[in-house]
């Protein structure tokens, strides 16, 4: 409900905005009555100022006559504080929630939407909307409900006060509004494509500056500074540029603005001096006015200086709106009943074995780039299946689709024989882990990224995973063995060690289907037979896929499915391909005689 009216047409950033305070609307109510109540209070000194005023002029000015306006305005100022404090922490509450609130919005769409379009999206785009766009709303949020209401009242009383003394001065008092918002509005002009220019601009140095970051490595190593890498210099040199025209064409009109509205004394002074000396107003009633018209300005400049906030507003939803706008994989809630599930034995981690996949003439289409082109085989339960192929043939798109982050443009993908887009993923999680050629650690300790897997597994299942996935040797070395942070994406580890805490993961989560993408792709000759040694293990019984760039792992495997340009060329065994498979044959050996130039 909350992400549907976030993106409706017909609402304004603010509305938007407030849509995901459904939980703290008590308090975003509470806020403003209170920011009222302090503007009704905060009216009291004023008013007890021009009575004690006006008892000076009558010659009353006795302590007696003077110390209860004086207690009358401290009371309302006292008030006034405790209403604005208090209207302010709720406020901040509220902020915080809603903040709260779009964040896992946005976090739950992640979640649900085609990895495709999430990996399409630039990191640093995101971190630049869940964390830099969505924490500038904290301090709108906070401060522009109560001070805003706050802020239009006081002028309001002000001058409702005002017309009740004398009707002339309070015109007087409103002259250089009319003026000053008339200068104002010269800054407005072209707002709109200014701004848009500037989040443009603003986002993609943003962007380009975490890309930047992450090949920090690569720039060094080709000897690239900050200037000479083209990207970089453009992005922040595009973002000035932007940022330097929009303050050149407004500079002028805010500072008409804001020297034109604070000035009424220049017009109430002499036009009421007139007034006093034809006798048309008393002394006691020209400085009440005086005093009151000098009450008018700031709370006004304030109110405009949120048209900004209100922009920005707008600007930030827009963007949390695209995203939660996004392609979302659909899938029901309620669990299905899998082919042979009913029959199928409960292994030792109580998760049923023996599905399998089944691609019928499936198709994928990848921004307007058809990646697939008809591909239908099937696994069968406790065999290995290998894929491969020539770079680009389609071999990691079958596994993601196979993994439920894609859906098939085109064909159907069936697992126990039901239509995968039919099966909630929290139940086809259960039977499927994918360990990919890109291994993501979170910086958190070993034994929590390894855990994963199985949440709530002890430590010693958690260090037989490790055992079993060779890499408890390597782990025992670090500084704090198991408790050692895994680093930044995992980075305080390589290539290889990343692999194999992924596969032991995978181990600990003992599913009974494995897909592994490449998943030996960055191991070292010397564990990578210690890693197959585990994974034959763990294949044992259950239902394997393995895109292979290492033909020498696949040579006794059940079914190897050769892809070329998005299609199976040939499937069978290694000793049917290399006879009946040019492509495979070609694949062989040129594998073969890679292996032996290591070798030599």
């Amino acid at each position: 409900m909350q992400k549907k009216r976030a993106n409706e047409k017909q609402e304004s950033g603010l509305a938007a905005l407030l849509s995901f305070g459904g939980d703290c609307k008590g308090e975003i109510i509470a806020s403003v009555l209170l920011a009222v109540a302090g503007v009704a209070a905060g009216m009291a000194p004023y008013y007890a100022v021009s009575r004690i005023i006006l008892r000076l002029f009558a010659g009353e000015a006795e302590f007696s006559d003077v110390l209860p306006w004086a207690l009358a305005a401290l009371v309302g100022y006292t008030a006034y504080v405790v209403c604005n404090s208090v209207s302010t922490l709720l406020s901040h509450i509220s902020a915080f929630a809603i903040l709260k609130n779009i964040r896992e919005a946005v976090a739950a769409k992640l979640q649900r939407a085609p990895m495709g379009a999430v990996l399409d999206t630039p990191s640093g785009k995101y971190k630049n909307i869940i964390v830099d766009a969505v924490e500038k709303l904290e301090k709108l949020l906070a401060h522009m409900i109560p001070e805003i209401t706050s802020n239009v009242l006081i002028p309001i009383a002000v001058i409702a006060y005002l017309f009740a003394l004398d009707w002339r001065m309070a015109l007087l008092a409103l002259v250089t509004i009319p003026v000053g918002v008339f200068a104002y509005m010269g800054m407005m002009k072209d707002y709109i494509p200014r701004m848009k220019k500037y989040e443009v601009a603003n986002h993609h140095m943003n962007a380009t500056i975490v890309e930047y970051v992450n090949g920090i490595e690569v720039i060094k190593a080709f000897s690239q500074s900050a200037q000479s890498y083209g990207a970089f210099t453009a992005a922040v040199a595009d973002f000035r540029d932007s940022t330097l025209e929009w303050w050149r064409n407004c500079w002028l009109y805010m500072a008409m603005a804001l020297s034109i509205l604070p000035s009424v004394l220049i017009v109430i002074l002499p036009a009421g001096g007139m007034f006093y000396r034809a006798g048309s107003i008393d002394a006691p009633t020209l400085i009440t006015c005086i005093i009151l018209s000098m009450g008018i300005s700031g709370p006004l400049i304030k109110v405009i200086s949120f048209t900004d906030n209100f922009a920005m507003i707008d600007s930030v939803m827009r963007e949390i709106g695209a995203l939660l706008v996004m392609p979302e994989l659909t899938r029901p809630e309620k669990e299905v009943e899998l082919a042979g599930e009913s029959e199928a034995l409960a292994g030792e981690s109580g998760v049923l074995a023996g599905e399998s996949f089944e691609f019928v003439d499936v198709r994928f289409a990848y921004h307007e780039k058809e990646v697939l082109r008809g591909v239908s085989f099937a696994t069968k339960p406790g065999q290995v299946t290998a894929i491969v192929g020539p770079s680009g043939s389609g071999k990691t798109t079958v596994a993601r689709l196979m993994a439920g982050f894609w859906d098939a443009t085109g064909g159907c993908v069936r697992f126990g024989g039901v239509d995968l887009r039919k099966i909630p993923m929290a139940q086809f999680t259960r039977y499927v882990s994918y360990v990919s050629q890109d291994n993501f650690l979170f910086n958190i300790s070993i034994m929590e990224n390894i855990r994963l897997g199985k949440p709530g597994a002890s430590d010693g299942a958690v260090i037989e995973a490790a055992k079993a996935a060779n890499c408890h040797d390597f782990i025992m070395m670090l500084e704090n063995q198991y408790n050692t942070l895994a680093g930044d994406a995992g980075g305080a580890l390589s290539g290889g060690e990343r692999q194999r805490i992924a596969i032991a993961r995978a181990i600990l989560k003992d599913a009974p289907v494995i897909i592994l993408d490449e998943a030996t792709a960055y191991s070292d000759p010397e564990s990578e037979e210690k890693i197959q040694e585990s994974l034959s293990k763990l294949a044992h019984g259950k239902t394997m896929v393995v895109i292979a760039h290492r033909l020498s792992t696949i040579v006794n495997v059940g079914q190897i499915l050769v892809m070329v340009d998005g299609r199976i060329e040939s499937a069978g065994t290694h000793a049917d391909l290399l006879e009946s498979s040019p492509v495979y044959a070609e694949l062989w050996k040129n594998y073969s005689e890679l292996a032996e130039t290591e070798v030599a």
